[in-house]
């Protein structure tokens, strides 16, 4: 709990810190310098504000990541808190991926709500607060709302037809930390999968939104604009956009080195003591040569086990 109270009150002195100086804006939002300034190690193509790109094909390969795969990928890189857990889900057992777009809530104060209001007519946001993300989203984008997780009436921020224009911009569904309503419809949208903190009757009204594409925290994890949400039935793990593919390739070599090891040991080629261990000299070139022989019959596209051939020595 401290950590998050710590967590969120840096977001906000980085959401005041980087709309100073800039065109006043409600809500608050990272320009496109300010984006890229927060996302230094992103490379590849960005959304034209900055928001970073990664690729379609990278995200249908991350469907097929472990979390527990991520979460060594991600512990070794240095982000150790990119995990949570605690969800109720729209389709439980189904996958939510996707890059994150992102919207804080706060509890609602009447003079700041009406600032935001009034300076996003002139932004040129049309409609509720609760459309304003919702219309931003593109095709691939999850969106990922911090709503402080707030599970009072007047708490949620999406119903059913606000999730059908969800996944009909985005094709895709939600991460919120917060409730939302309308279950058994939200059930009924094919594809459309949202990982939430619980169910609420009531409509939305105890909260206003401060920023969108901004910083976000769900539990005891930052979400920063363009990361890749993973979720799954343990829980969500967020990916930074520069660590994406070091996920998805290090995960389908663990995908075939566990295949590997238990087609070996069930064979009874090997011993569980000598797969768990490090592989020795002739264990390394046996699964270099099962790679060739079976490449057409691996969980891992075939290009990709072709790249890890080319890198292996043996």
């Amino acid at each position: 709990m401290i950590l998050n109270k710590v967590t969120r009150s840096l977001i906000c002195v980085v959401c005041i810190l980087i709309t100073t100086g800039s065109v006043p804006a409600m809500p608050f939002s990272l320009d496109m310098e300010a984006m890229i300034k927060f996302t230094p190690h992103w490379e590849g193509e960005r959304f034209p504000n900055g928001r970073p790109k990664v690729s379609d094909s990278i995200l249908e390969r991350m469907k097929l990541v472990d979390i527990e795969a991520a979460w060594v990928v991600l512990r070794n890189e240095g982000y150790e808190y990119q995990f949570e857990e605690g969800w109720e889900h729209v389709h439980p057992g189904e996958i939510l991926c996707g890059r994150a777009m992102t919207a804080m809530y706060m509890p609602l104060r009447k003079d700041v709500n009406e600032v935001v209001d009034a300076q996003a007519e002139v932004d040129g946001h049309s409609g509720g607060q609760v459309t304003w993300p919702i219309d931003m989203l593109q095709q691939g984008d999850v969106y990922v709302a911090d709503v402080y997780n707030n599970q009072n009436d007047g708490g949620p921020i999406i119903g059913a037809s606000l999730g059908t224009t969800i996944f009909a911009n985005s094709g895709n569904g939600v991460l919120f930390n917060g409730v939302a309503r309308d279950l058994e419809q939200l059930e009924k949208i094919k594809g459309f999968n949202g990982f939430v903190r619980g169910w609420n009757p009531s409509f939305y009204w105890a909260s206003m939104i401060t920023g969108i594409n901004v910083p976000v925290n769900v539990g005891g994890v930052t979400v920063m604009p363009g990361d890749v949400i993973l979720g799954k039935r343990s829980g969500i793990i967020v990916i930074p956009a520069h660590l994406a593919e070091k996920v998805v390739k290090t995960a389908e070599l663990i995908r075939l080195r566990d295949q590997f090891g238990f087609e070996r040991i069930k064979a009874g080629t090997y011993t569980a003591g000598q797969i768990d261990a490090r592989w020795s000299d002739p264990i390394e070139k046996d699964f270099s040569g099962w790679l060739e022989d079976h490449m057409d019959r691996l969980p891992v596209p075939k290009e990709q086990i072709q790249e890890l051939l080319k890198e292996r020595t043996w």
